[in-house]
Parts: C-alpha cells; sequence; structure tokens
C-alpha cells in the first residue's frame, strides 16, 4: 500500500505491517482514503479528531444553508374583506377569474414585503400562489435589533 503521513509527505509503497508499526510509533490511526488505487492509499491520521472535524464542518454547512419555509393560506372566491379564504367547491370552478383576483390582491397587499415568485396557478380544484419574502424585508429582518 502507499503510505501518506500526517504532514502529506509520501512514505512510498509499504507493506501493511510496516505501515502499522509506524503508525504506532506515531501515535497515529491508519487510514484507508483510496481503496480502488493500485496499490490503496493509507493515511496516518489521528481518527477521532478527523471525525470530529467532519462533524464540526457538516454543522457550519448546515447552518450556513438557507431553511425554505412554506406557509398555505386557504382562500375561497366568498371571501370577505377581512379575510381572504382560494379552494373551489363544486360550480365556484366557474369563477376562477374571481380567485385570480383574490391573489392579485393578496400579491398587492404584500408587496411591501413580499415578491410574487410563481404566478397564480390552477391545480385541481386549487388556486396556488408563491410569495416569497423581498430582498429589503430580508435584510430588515437580519439586522439585529438595538435595545
Amino acid at each position: 500500500m502507499r503510505l501518506i503521513d500526517d504532514q502529506n509527505n509520501q512514505l512510498g509503497v509499504l507493506s501493511l505491517d510496516a505501515a502499522l508499526r509506524i503508525a504506532n510509533e506515531k501515535g497515529l490511526d491508519l487510514v484507508e482514503v483510496a481503496p480502488q488505487a493500485s496499490p490503496p492509499v493509507c493515511r496516518l491520521i489521528d481518527y477521532g479528531r478527523y471525525k470530529f472535524e467532519t462533524v464540526k464542518k457538516e454543522k457550519d454547512q448546515r447552518r450556513k444553508q438557507n431553511v425554505t419555509k412554506l406557509k398555505e393560506m386557504k382562500l375561497r372566491p366568498k371571501v370577505a374583506e377581512h379575510d381572504f379564504q382560494i379552494m373551489f367547491r363544486g360550480r365556484e370552478m366557474v369563477h376562477q377569474d374571481i380567485g385570480r383576483r383574490i391573489l392579485d390582491r393578496v400579491a398587492d397587499d404584500a408587496k411591501p414585503f413580499a415578491v410574487v415568485e410563481r404566478q397564480p396557478l390552477l391545480e385541481g380544484r386549487n388556486l396556488f400562489m408563491i410569495l416569497a419574502p423581498s430582498r429589503q424585508a430580508a435584510a430588515k429582518e437580519a439586522q439585529p435589533t438595538s435595545a
């Protein structure tokens, strides 16, 4: 096997016994990193520290991810001014234009803090539209409030 030490120096092609002896002398673990290579490549590392660092990197990557939150509002065509309620029942399917007007009204009312990501779309008996926070609203939310 080809052996690489903890400073990324190649020690050459060695037998398994020789590689294990070197690992024990240095107090490190012998880890196979490329078994498909010819000859297989092994590295001398502190495996506990290696696992700790990989877990730490994964946590940092998850923390930096942008998680999308999707909230649903059901709106119906016979909506009052105070509530925007749009799922078509029975003969209400004939009045899809009313539903589209309601969603347009929602988009207009949400303009200061949201942008329309997907225009109103009819899927089955449901008319839906996707709104996303606008950049200005997201920037305001990200700013820490001072007391």
